[in-house]
């Protein structure tokens, strides 16, 4: 292909009398990282990074305001003394990666789950998440989002959130990504905003720091910024007609969460400050080569970005490890690929799970060659995913 268009929101998030809105994200994985919060309250990031949204791992999120504070069944009480929202959950879940139960570990009923609940008034938000009730942290945190959105409508009406997702959470996928960027866009329309690409980005970083690039398709620039105002996400124009290539490590949730790995990892590495640097000049190098349409540029500074990102947990104390011996196995795959003439370049997020950039011409030639390698490992292909769009 002679080029990818930067790929923006399918639809103007506007007004919306009804009321309801559905929207639906793709994931995203970064190729120059995001790792860590110059300020946690407004999840502006120490870094910009740079990632590519993916077809095949999306949410699909419906809002629905209910107007005269209509009654909820099987609600609970939707905030949490001290609670907010943050980046690196799962959207629709808890901060540390879990689907919270309204009773604490003991059985018996928390703070969370008895508090009163948010701007909406005495009847409490709901959530169901595929096919499942949620309550306590979890309904808490996305309340919380929707209260950035209330306010900034004028609305108080409690919501019903329903979501359905095919992005394995709390596995290095980016779940947290789609969730939250579907979740944006979703309640936007359903409140009746009007909001530019760049300002949906700005409320979806406030639920997950990665959602802001799930706004747009395609190669997106996570821009830090200073502030809230300065701190969004733009679609950058690529040449080169891109895939990942994931091999499923395993599925299964995250030993530590993001949120806590980024914290451990700021305070107690001392290889972070120098990785931060370097990602300065990563970035560069990266837009960079895409401009130039040089893949092999790119894989090499999106490998050594990602490898540099983890070299900053393992040197935490206590050390962050997420790599399992199959990730190790699946590293030496890919650079075997490459000595065999392969373009193809790993990439990993806070999780076991390995992702490989290639061209999107070769992506099932060089999965093909993984599976020779990593005989009963899964390995799937996706290629460039559209920005959010919302649905009728």
């Amino acid at each position: 292909m002679s080029g990818i268009a930067a790929k923006g929101p399918e639809r103007a998030i506007g007004r919306n009398a009804s009321n309801s809105a559905t929207a639906c994200a793709h994931a995203n994985i970064a190729l120059i990282k995001y790792w860590g919060k110059a300020d946690e309250g407004l999840v502006i990031p120490t870094t910009s990074s740079l990632s590519l949204t993916l077809d095949g791992l999306s949410t699909q999120t419906t809002v629905e305001f209910l107007a005269g504070g209509e009654t909820l069944a099987g609600g609970d009480g939707a905030r949490a003394d001290g609670d907010e929202v943050r980046a690196d959950g799962g959207v629709l879940r808890s901060e540390a990666g879990e689907r919270t139960d309204a009773a604490g570990s003991d059985g018996s009923a928390t703070k969370s789950d008895t508090a009163p609940d948010t701007i909406s008034g005495t009847v409490p938000d709901t959530l169901t998440i595929d096919g499942v009730a949620q309550h306590g942290t979890s309904l808490a945190r996305v309340s919380r989002f929707l209260d950035l959105i209330r306010e900034r409508a004028g609305i108080a009406a409690p919501a019903r959130v329903t979501s359905r997702n095919t992005v394995p959470f709390g596995a290095g996928l980016a779940s947290s990504a789609s969730a939250f960027a579907a979740l944006a866009a979703a309640a936007s329309r359903a409140a009746g905003l009007e909001l530019s690409g760049r300002d949906l980005s700005r409320l979806a970083r406030r639920g997950s720091g990665s959602a802001c690039r799930s706004i747009y398709g395609g190669l997106v620039k996570w821009n830090a910024g200073h502030d809230d105002a300065t701190s969004y996400a733009q679609p950058v124009e690529c040449p080169m007609d891109l895939a990942i290539i994931v091999i499923l490590i395993s599925a299964k949730e995250k030993p530590m969460s993001s949120r806590e790995a980024m914290r451990l990892t700021m305070r107690t590495s001392p290889l972070y400050p120098a990785w931060v640097r370097a990602s300065a000049d990563d970035m560069t190098r990266a837009l960079a080569a895409v401009a130039a349409s040089n893949l092999d540029a790119l894989g090499e500074v999106v490998e050594a970005n990602a490898l540099g990102m983890h070299a900053s947990m393992m040197a935490a104390r206590p050390a962050v490890i997420y790599w399992l011996p199959q990730t190790i196995t699946a590293l030496s795959a890919v650079r075997d690929l490459r000595r065999h003439g392969y373009s193809a370049w790993s990439t990993m997020d806070a999780g076991a799970n390995v992702k490989v950039l290639a061209a999107a011409a070769d992506a099932e030639q060089v999965a093909s060659e993984l599976r020779d390698r990593l005989p009963g490992q899964t390995i799937e292909v996706h290629h460039i995913g559209s920005g959010v769009r919302v649905v009728e």
